[in-house]
């Protein structure tokens, strides 16, 4: 029996040392399970220093991304943060004369006005277009940037006819933004307007381009603008002469005009009509006219119907003066046309305005009709030649003036002209034309050949202490 009591008491101790081992190994695979948990392990003072070295620096942990950082900054905040600093606001103090409440007009005085618009710096030197009814009849205008510098503000030019008007303020390093273009526009588009309505200044309101080729009337309806960009951004008294921006930060026209008593209806001047202006009034300190040789009627049923043409729509040429750019070109009488550019006429205004955009000594391609026939001329406006503004006012109108004194005195009228019929005489003086004070020979005709282009010529004329406006027909 002792054999057999030996042979179990050593299988249980080989039982007992299994289970042994099982339970150590258990206990190390826990244990390494748990060591990635636990904080790095700081190398004691009697390590060797290769240990100490060898060991990595701890890592730092960086704060996560904000979730909301990508979604807020959108397009429109980018176009802001470039063009705003670039916006300024434009105060302009006039010097306006009342009637005394208590003694009436015996007893006038005068008082400050001031109003405020908007402006944009294009150039650093301190070149700020605006609108020129923001500045008109100013005594002194005050620019302030978008970081509270005031600068006062020459006027190196300016044009109603455009209501375009260009500044120069005493800086240097201003922040700048050039002009962009509006000849690959896109309806419904998005587009920032950024100003001062209401004197509250760099706002920015959003919405799309609604329209191209707007025709409006001005405020006084003495002008029509037929280029207008309209669009639904808000657009309040203040905000006119600020930019018209594209979602690329480009500067496609600058705001001008709102419909008194609409909502979400704006305008702005096409920012390559504004090249060509701004070009001119920094050139010449005005926007000198165009001479095309072509006298032109906006085209109906009815005046079609009067010269036996077969288009009813587009702008009919009603004479073409010799030794002109348009008789270069080889236009001719009754010809019709019909686009500009490769954009549709609907009125003369169109094909002027058309003009007035081209960068200077560039050609116009114009499609014209003639007999059943299409053709394609193009015609370059030039600067007139001197003196031919006076030359018309002879013989379209029968008015001969002198210079004396800083005013323009009738010296003669033309027996049988529409100035004898309509009662003018030698010793009347010209005060005026299409609104604009003329005080020497050359500011006259140029008024004239401008009322050429509109069909038209207003004459404000004094005889005694008696001032009348009369209108002719070019």
């Amino acid at each position: 029996m002792a054999p057999n009591r030996r042979t179990r008491t050593a299988t249980l101790v080989l039982i007992a040392a299994a289970l042994a081992a099982a339970v150590a190994t258990l206990a190390a695979l826990a244990s390494s399970t748990r060591a990635p948990a636990e904080p790095p392990r700081t190398p004691a003072a009697s390590e060797p220093p290769a240990a100490r070295e060898a060991a990595p620096p701890p890592t730092p942990q960086q704060p996560p991304p904000s979730p909301v950082a990508a979604p807020r900054r959108t397009p429109i905040v980018e176009v802001v943060e470039r063009v705003a600093p670039a916006v300024v606001n434009i105060a302009a103090e006039t010097l306006v004369r009342e009637a005394d409440p208590f003694f009436g007009p015996f007893f006038s005085r005068q008082r400050r006005a001031q109003s405020v618009g908007s402006g944009l710096i294009v150039e650093g030197n301190g070149i700020v277009v605006t609108n020129a009814h923001v500045i008109e009849g100013a005594s002194r205008i005050v620019v302030t940037t978008r970081d509270g510098r005031e600068f006062d503000a020459d006027v190196l030019g300016s044009d109603r006819d455009s209501d375009l008007a260009v500044l120069k303020v005493a800086g240097d390093g201003l922040p700048a933004v050039e002009l962009g273009t509006s000849s690959d526009l896109l309806i419904g588009e998005t587009v920032v307007a950024i100003g001062n309505p209401f004197g509250l200044t760099h706002t920015v309101s959003a919405g799309i381009l609604s329209a191209l080729g707007r025709t409006v009337p001005s405020e006084r309806g003495e002008r029509i603008f037929t280029d207008f960009l309209q669009t639904d951004a808000s657009i309040n008294p203040g905000n006119s002469g600020g930019p018209l921006v594209n979602l690329a930060g480009e500067v496609i026209g600058i705001n001008t005009a709102i419909i008194s008593g609409a909502e979400g209806i704006g305008f702005a001047i096409p920012a390559d009509r504004v090249r060509r202006v701004v070009a001119d009034l920094l050139r010449f300190g005005e926007l000198p006219p165009l001479w095309t040789g072509l006298k032109t009627l906006t085209l109906d049923p009815e005046l079609a119907h009067r010269y036996g043409v077969a288009e009813e729509r587009g702008v009919l040429v009603s004479r073409v003066f010799p030794d002109s750019p348009a008789a270069a070109s080889g236009f001719e009488e009754n010809d019709v046309i019909v686009t500009a550019g490769g954009r549709p006429l609907a009125s003369r205004e169109d094909l002027t305005t058309a003009f007035y955009s081209l960068p200077s000594g560039d050609p116009l391609a114009l499609g014209v009709r003639r007999d059943g026939r299409e053709l394609t001329l193009r015609l370059t406006p030039e600067r007139p030649p001197e003196g031919l503004g006076l030359r018309f006012l002879e013989r379209g109108i029968g008015i001969v003036v002198e210079h004396r004194h800083e005013v323009l005195r009738i010296d003669r009228v033309v027996p049988g002209s529409p100035a004898a019929e309509r009662g003018l005489a030698a010793g009347d003086f010209v005060i005026a034309a299409n609104g604009q004070r003329v005080r020497d020979p050359e500011s006259l005709g140029r008024e004239v050949l401008r009322g050429l282009e509109r069909g038209g010529l207003l004459l404000m004329v004094q005889r005694g202490r008696y001032r009348y406006n009369l209108s002719f027909p070019l």
